[in-house]
C-alpha cells in the first residue's frame, strides 16, 4: 500500500497532464520562496529546471509507467513485507537518478547564495517547523494517534477506495504499533536543516567550484538519508521495517473489489505517465 502511494506521488493524479507543462515554473516559484533568487540566479535556475524536466519527461516518466504497470500486475495478489521493501528500494533508485541529473545545475546556483539568502532559508525552515509541530505534536497521546491514523487512512483510501468499518478498526489497531516518533523526527529534521545551512554558507564562503559544490551536496544528501546519529539510524530502520509490514498487512486485508479499484487507479496514473512521456521533445 505504501509503495502504491509512493508511486502515486511520483505521477500525481490525472490533473498532472495539465500541470506538468507548468512544472518548471511551479518548481521555480517554490524554490524562490525558500531562497529569494537574485536576477542572475533566477536565470540559471530557470534554465536548469527546464533542462531537468525535459530529461525527466523523456527518461523518467517511462520508468514510472513501467513501475506502475508492474504494481498493477501485482496488486490483485497477496503482499509481503519483503515485497514492499523491494519497491521502496526501486523508488530510491529513481530518486538517485533524478538527483544526479539535477546536481550540476543545483550546485551552480547553491554555491552562489549570499548570507542574506541563507538567512531567508533559515527563516523559511523555522516557519515550516512551527507548522509541522502544530500538525504532529498534539498534547494528548490519543489525539496524536487519531491524527496519525487519519493520515494513513487518507493515503490508503486514495488507492483502494473507502475502507469498511471493520477494516478501519484493524488499520487503527495496526497504526498504534508504529514506532514513529514525531518529536524525534522533527529533531532530526532540524539537524538536517542546520547541516544544509552550514553547507551552503561554506560553499559561498569558500567560493567553491561547481565540482566542489556537487561533492558537498552529495555528502549532504547522504547525511540526510543516513543520519550520523546512531540512535536515529536504529529508529529509522525500525520504522522502515514496520512500514513495510504495515503496507503488506493493509493490502492483504483489502477485498477483491478494492484491489480492482487500486488496479484501475494505477492504470490511470500509468496512462498519464505514458501520455506525458510521448510528448517529450526529441
Amino acid at each position: 500500500m505504501i509503495t502504491l502511494c509512493a508511486l502515486a506521488w511520483l505521477t500525481g493524479c490525472s490533473a498532472v497532464r495539465l500541470a506538468y507543462n507548468q512544472a518548471p515554473d511551479i518548481t521555480y516559484w517554490w524554490l524562490d520562496g525558500y531562497v529569494d533568487f537574485s536576477e542572475p540566479q533566477s536565470l540559471r535556475a530557470k534554465e536548469a529546471l527546464v533542462d531537468w524536466f525535459s530529461w525527466h519527461r523523456r527518461t523518467e516518466l517511462p520508468q514510472y509507467a513501467t513501475l506502475l504497470s508492474r504494481a498493477r500486475a501485482e496488486v490483485s495478489g497477496p503482499a509481503t513485507a519483503e515485497q514492499a521493501c523491494r519497491w521502496f528500494d526501486e523508488l530510491n533508485v529513481r530518486f538517485d537518478a533524478a538527483f544526479e541529473r539535477a546536481l550540476p545545475g543545483l550546485a551552480d546556483v547553491m554555491r552562489h547564495l549570499s548570507p542574506a539568502q541563507v538567512a531567508h532559508l533559515e527563516h523559511k525552515y523555522a516557519e515550516n517547523n512551527e507548522t509541522l509541530a502544530e500538525d504532529y505534536l498534539q498534547d494528548r497521546p490519543e489525539a496524536r494517534a487519531k491524527v496519525q491514523f487519519n493520515r494513513a487512512l487518507d493515503r490508503i483510501e486514495m488507492i483502494y477506495g473507502r475502507m469498511s468499518g471493520a477494516q478501519r478498526e484493524r488499520i487503527a489497531a495496526l497504526a498504534l504499533q508504529t514506532p514513529f516518533d514525531p518529536q524525534r523526527w522533527l529533531a532530526e529534521r532540524r539537524r538536517r536543516q542546520q547541516d544544509t545551512l552550514q553547507t551552503l554558507t561554506r560553499l559561498s564562503g569558500d567560493q567553491a567550484t561547481v565540482e566542489q559544490a556537487m561533492v558537498a551536496l552529495r555528502v549532504l544528501v547522504q547525511r540526510s538519508r543516513v543520519s550520523p546519529n546512531d540512535e536515529y539510524r536504529d529508529y529509522q530502520q525500525r520504522l522502515v521495517k514496520f512500514n513495510c509490514a504495515f503496507a503488506a498487512q493493509v493490502h492483504n486485508m483489502s477485498t477483491p473489489e478494492q484491489r480492482a479499484r487500486a488496479a484501475d487507479q494505477l492504470k490511470d496514473w500509468e496512462d498519464d505517465a505514458r501520455w506525458l512521456a510521448a510528448r517529450a521533445a526529441p
